[in-house]
């Protein structure tokens, strides 16, 4: 709180370096989009490292693996790793929406859309609102019938018939995200780092 509040720091006098030569204090404007962006840029990792790990260990992993095995993880790991994966991807989307509305809203629409970083971050904050809507619409409905059917065959219960092919539609639909994954993170990168 004191260092917050009771000074103010330049690029000269932080000890740390902070700063390009202008104050920055945390409640402001610019602080606030600053620990805005930080959100969105945690948020973001924790979203796409799952989206890695289901498709590059999990699914691997389940191939492989004993059926009971498969089922335990189905059962235990999965809704709590998709938990972490839809809050990580909805705090990324919401997050993101509003630093691009800030921005906007500091440069103005015309502005904003005559340079290369508006482009190219609306081209990746698309993909990933359409990444999102993956996530919510095809992902998570048909996982929740993939969980359900481990818990209840895993009880002795007769197994649901078609979760066999929300599973696929759930697969097909996280590898189609991991595709846009990379252009989505190139537009994020380029957006700031590499004008187009």
């Amino acid at each position: 709180k004191k260092l917050l509040h009771s000074k103010t720091y330049t690029a000269r006098g932080s000890p740390f370096g902070w700063g390009r030569g202008t104050v920055m204090h945390i409640f402001t404007a610019e602080g606030l989009l600053f620990l805005l962006r930080w959100i969105h840029f945690l948020a973001g990792v924790v979203w796409i490292g799952l989206l890695y790990y289901f498709n590059f260990v999990q699914v691997p992993f389940f191939a492989e693996t004993e059926p009971n095995v498969r089922s335990g993880a189905i059962q235990k790991l999965v809704p709590r790793a998709l938990l972490w994966f839809r809050m990580a991807a909805s705090l990324t989307m919401l997050s993101g929406i509003i630093i691009i509305g800030a921005r906007m809203g500091q440069m103005g629409a015309a502005a904003f859309y005559d340079s290369s970083y508006g482009w190219t971050i609306t081209a990746g904050g698309l993909l990933g609102i359409l990444m999102g809507a993956n996530v919510w619409a095809v992902i998570w409905p048909n996982q929740r019938v993939v969980i359900a059917n481990a818990v209840q065959t895993a009880a002795g219960a007769q197994p649901i018939p078609d979760a066999p092919a929300r599973g696929r539609r759930a697969f097909l639909a996280s590898r189609t995200n991991t595709m846009l994954s990379i252009p989505m993170l190139f537009f994020m990168g380029a957006a700031s780092h590499f004008p187009i």
